[in-house]
């Protein structure tokens, strides 16, 4: 079920996060996502976010801020399972036009935005991570 955000999430989402970053992540410092732990505590809750549940747990979640996708996360027992398709699903239903960024590092989620009609409009790489990255956007045909 995917559902909308609510305050008593946040830990569970944060350490869905933090994790998902870790694993998805290797070529990226652990400190760096450790560092923006807490901006992302803070900048979370202004975000309009969702979270999947199965069995009443909340297993994944993803954050819009406007028409930027924040984030694609889901629980690493929870992976492959369909819910990052469900989850950016709802965003799909919920805006006309969708932009991101993903490293290319990181084939799971660009073959899941590929999947759901994003396509690649630029790359550069992250001044923070030194990682490369491409923009990606998607509309509404």
């Amino acid at each position: 079920m995917i559902r909308t955000y609510h305050p008593q999430d946040l830990d569970t989402v944060l350490s869905i996060w933090l994790q998902g970053n870790l694993d998805a992540h290797p070529f990226v410092s652990a400190d760096y996502w450790r560092r923006n732990y807490p901006l992302t505590a803070q900048l979370l809750p202004q975000a309009e976010v969702y979270v999947a549940e199965v069995h009443g747990q909340v297993v994944g979640f993803i954050g819009l801020m406007e028409e930027w996708v924040a984030g694609v996360f889901v629980a690493r027992a929870h992976r492959g399972a369909g819910l990052g398709s469900a989850l950016l699903r709802k965003a799909q239903e919920r805006r006309d036009r969708l932009c991101l960024s993903v490293y290319q590092e990181n084939p799971s989620a660009l073959h899941l935005y590929l999947r759901h009609q994003f396509a690649i409009t630029a790359a550069e790489r992250d001044p923070e991570t030194g990682a490369w990255a491409y923009q990606m956007d998607w509309s509404r045909g």
